[in-house]
Order: C-alpha cells, then structure tokens, then sequence
C-alpha cells in the first residue's frame, strides 16, 4: 500500500487506471469493535458510478464501492515468475492452439473464430489475439451469426492472470451479457526433469490415435472430426500402455503435441483400477523423451481448477499456473442487445 511522508495510506489510483494492474485495500465492515480491511490484486477493468471493479487473476471480478477505499496503488504488470520457463500469453496462447486445431476457421481482424462439430470449447470458441477489425459489439454480433450458422453456440475463450491478458475484454463480455461457464489454467514447467521420473519401458508411441487408444479416452463415440482435431499439431504423438490383454483397453493412454521449444501433454488417462501406480507418469515420461529428441525444451498442458489429483500430479513434476483461461457463452437471443452497455 502506499504510505505518505506523514505515514497514512493514500489512494494513488484515478479513473485514469483503468486497464492497469493495481493493489487496494477496502473497507469491508465498520462497527463498534473497528474497521476490518480486505486486500484486492488484480486488474482494474472499470470505475464508473462510484464502483471499481477488479479482476483477479482467477478471473474472479471484484466490486468495491469508491467510498469503501483506504489505499490504492498501481503494480507491476506481473509479477516475476518463480519458476518454470519464461512465456509470454501470447507465445503460449499461440502454442496452444496450434495443438488443437480446429477443422474450420475465419478471421475477424486479431480474433479467430474456430469451429470443429461442437469438438471440445477449444476447437469451437473464438481465440481473441489482438483487436477485431470492427467495433466490439459488431464484432460480437458478427460472431454470433457466424456460430449460428453452424448450428453452434458461440464462445469466446479469455484469459486472465498474465502481462498481456484480456481481463478487460472479460468484463465487456460480463457486462453485455456473457456467461463464463468453464474455467481452467495453463500451467508450464520445465521438460527434461518429467522424462527422467518414470520408467517409460512398455509404453507404445504413435503417430495416430488407434483404436486402443480411442477405447481409453474418456469422450466416447469420437467422430471423424474428433480425430481430426486429436491428430492436429505439428508434430503430434500418442502414447498407450497396453492392457492385460489384447481385448482389454489401454491401462494409460497420453497425447504430447511438440511445437518448436514447446511440448503440449493432454488426455492422460489410466484405468480407473490401475491408478496410484505411476502409470501416468511413465505415459509422461515417454512423450517427454520424445520431445527432447525432437529438441523440446519446456512442456505445457492445461488442468481444470476442481481437478485436484492431476493438480498434485502436474506440481510434483515442477508445473506451475501461468495464467488461467475461460470460454464466455452469449446469452440467449436478444439478451445480448439488451444487455450491451451504452
């Protein structure tokens, strides 16, 4: 907090700090036993009518009343990274789209507007690199007609958390209506400790997802468009430790996507019955190798925020959250016109 020569806590933000990463501490409860405080780090996404709203790096948005504030002052745009390699949003975002692609696309000036028959969120939710080449809520109604067209509901997939995020375009979205149905973080780590903690002997890699593989991933009933999106990537590679027999299906299963100095794991699954047995770990640990032959550095994967074993997983191999990623909904028919602010 920002303390003056005097030694009183100063409010150093404006209206003018709107977009910016700040620290304010607020009154939150005012009575006979004193004043108790609470702190809010996050970006400043509005200040209208008396009203801060703040959007921490979860992607949580804040509301503080102006005349609740004690202290304020503008932040680093983020904070230094701990660990892990260094990775700009952006690279990452880039990274990470390029492993699962989707089978259509179009550009709307910075954004791209994906769709793969309702695949995954990813595959059919626009990516907003940069500013559309029309204003917002032309650009939003563009959007929605374009997913209309497909029959699809329309997506937009944010992110928060890192220098270069998009926590103000969240809090359009918010304000016109928007619904942020899933949330989950992109973590980063570095690549050669995972190939050295399990023993990979007896896990199978592949070019494609075969049958076997198909039986143990966990969305059934995969489409010709599901494969497609599984095997995109530049150099994509999936890894089966076999079942007890040939008729059983895979005991694990994993998929690395190796993109430059990047390697992207995703779908590691391992048989209800058979976990707590390292089986995953050695999945990883084969692809891991893989990549640091195809001269892969640093590793990436994306994990659901309830998802607490994989959480405890991917932290024991050395991962850490980068940043977190949402995908907004529009809201349903002319809730979105009635909702666009002025």
């Amino acid at each position: 907090m920002e303390i003056s020569a005097a030694g009183r806590l100063e409010v150093r933000i404006t209206t003018a700090d709107v977009g910016k990463r700040v620290s304010v501490r607020s009154l939150i409860e005012h009575d006979a036993p004193g004043e108790k405080f609470t702190d809010t780090v996050g970006v400043l996404t509005s200040w209208d009518n008396g009203v801060l709203l703040i959007t921490r790096k979860s992607g949580e948005s804040v509301r503080i009343a102006e005349s609740a504030l004690v202290a304020g002052k503008t932040v680093p745009a983020a904070p230094a990274r701990r660990r892990g390699p260094a990775a700009s949003y952006e690279e990452l975002a880039r990274v990470a789209a390029r492993a699962w692609r989707p089978v259509e696309s179009e550009r709307l000036g910075g954004w791209e507007l994906r769709a793969a028959s309702g695949f995954t969120r990813r595959a059919n939710s626009v990516l907003p690199l940069g500013a559309p080449d029309t204003p917002l809520d032309e650009a939003l109604d563009a959007v929605r007609r374009w997913y209309d067209e497909r029959g699809l509901p329309a997506y937009v997939q944010t992110a928060t958390g890192a220098e270069g995020t998009q926590e103000l375009l969240c809090a359009e979205l918010e304000q016109r209506g928007w619904v942020r149905e899933v949330t989950a973080e992109l973590w980063v780590g570095p690549l050669a400790p995972i190939a050295d903690r399990g023993d990979p002997e007896g896990v199978v890699l592949s070019r494609q997802a075969g049958e076997g593989w198909l039986a143990r991933y966990q969305r059934k009933g995969v489409s010709e468009v599901a494969l497609r999106v599984l095997e995109s990537g530049p150099s994509v590679w999936f890894a089966t430790v076999p079942g007890e027999s040939a008729q059983a299906p895979p005991a694990a299963i994993g998929r690395c996507v190796v993109d430059g100095r990047w390697a992207g794991f995703a779908a590691v699954e391992v048989d209800p019955a058979l976990r707590r047995r390292g089986l995953a770990t050695a999945v990883m640990a084969a692809l891991a190798r893989q990549a640091l032959d195809e001269g892969a550095s640093a590793a990436w994967l994306q994990v659901e925020a309830e998802n607490a074993a994989a959480r405890a997983l991917y932290a024991g191999m050395g991962f850490a959250a980068h940043h977190a990623y949402h995908h907004y909904r529009a809201p349903e028919g002319a809730a979105a016109a009635g909702n666009r602010s002025s």
